[in-house]
């Protein structure tokens, strides 16, 4: 068996095309585009339907990456743009690369990744069982791309989903479909839900025969501690990452994951840092902030109104979404334990965690030395 080593390189943003630190690394011989498996990233829009930062982004990644690699490579690319980044949030890419490992490492098990990409998927299947089989089948594709034996070996699925528009809505209507919903806004939240059970499917957490389409988006007893998903409106299938720990993988890199009860349970992740080898007892910082390579995590307002019996006025404001209110508090939350806050925070949790939770993945550097 063929090992092969994961690298996760984190490339700060001076806006949604900046694609200057891409091509340096690839300039320096830091990254091999050949390797690319998926760019994930943070980019400065609002986060709705109507944020085409993330589709920027996207054309900005793919033109420069055009210069290296085929038409056929470049469309089996996972581009996971997620929009929204208030407060502190820093604008960043995740470049996530796979090689095979050099002459005599040693095998892991350690940070694996797969990905997959679905067919388009039906406007009228949106927000339905019919997606949630659709996510389930292609994340155990991408588990069997990273070459992962079971569901207990996968610490975090990042899924980038479709939405509807009004010419989508009209289109199925024209052929006499019906659609989950006809607010687009609400169209996001119900792709990111089904997409997340999907994954929940997949990974044995949740059982198909559970979901109905009526309980999608509402029953909030389903979810998957391990999903992250995210809607956008620059594309049309689902987009898919597994990270896990595989034995056929070599290097210094391990994942693991954790689940935060609410926005502020933030020991979770701190014990997720220590059992990576972090020194997480306290703020991170120096060369043990250098060994954190990446943190990503869901946010949610919840549906109570309420944290630990406080009432918050993140549903009740008309103005700003709450996802956006999310993800700026869950953001604050987390940088207090890394130091820093160029970390991957996606607003809108639908069935990812429990009400009002938050799924956290934490990508480490085992050893000393740069990520």
């Amino acid at each position: 068996m063929t090992l092969r080593q994961a690298f996760v390189h984190r490339l700060s943003a001076a806006g949604p095309d900046d694609v200057s630190g891409l091509l340096a690394a690839i300039g320096a011989g830091r990254i091999d585009p050949a390797g690319i498996v998926a760019v994930i990233g943070k980019t400065e829009g609002n986060g709705c339907v109507n944020d085409f930062t993330r589709a920027f982004a996207v054309r900005a990644y793919t033109d420069a990456l055009a210069r290296f690699l085929p038409p056929e490579a470049l469309s089996k690319l996972s581009l996971v743009m997620s929009g929204g980044t208030e407060g502190a949030l820093a604008p960043h890419v995740l470049v996530l690369e796979r090689r095979p490992a050099g002459a005599g490492a040693a095998s892991g098990p350690a940070l694996a990744i797969g990905s997959a990409h679905t067919a388009p998927l039906a406007s009228e299947d949106l927000g339905r069982r019919g997606q949630v089989r659709m996510v389930a089948a292609a994340v155990r594709a991408a588990m069997a791309d990273a070459g992962l034996d079971g569901p207990e070996d996968v610490h975090f699925v990042q899924v980038k989903c479709p939405l509807l528009t009004a010419d989508r809505i009209a289109a199925a209507e024209a052929r006499g479909a019906t659609v989950a919903t006809r607010d687009t806004l609400k169209s996001m939240g119900l792709s990111r839900g089904a997409a997340a059970l999907g994954v929940a499917v997949a990974l044995q957490e949740v059982d198909i025969d559970s979901v109905s389409d009526a309980g999608i988006g509402r029953d909030v007893r389903l979810w998957s501690g391990r999903a992250s998903t995210s809607g956008g409106v620059e594309l049309l299938n689902h987009e898919i990452v597994v990270l896990g720990m595989g034995r056929g993988w070599a290097g210094p890199l391990a994942i693991d994951h954790a689940v935060m009860a609410d926005q502020i349970d933030v020991e979770p992740v701190r014990e997720a840092m220590l059992r990576l080898g972090l020194p997480a007892e306290r703020q991170l910082a120096g060369a043990g902030r250098d060994r954190l390579v990446a943190l990503l995590a869901k946010a949610e307002a919840g549906s109570a109104n309420r944290l630990r019996g406080y009432r918050h006025t993140m549903l009740d404001d008309s103005d700003i979404s709450s996802t956006r209110h999310a993800r700026a508090f869950v953001a604050g939350a987390l940088a207090a334990l890394t130091g820093h806050a160029e970390i991957f925070v996606s607003g809108g949790a639908e069935h990812q965690g429990p009400d009002g939770g938050c799924p956290v993945a934490v990508i480490a550097q085992r050893t000393g030395g740069p990520p």
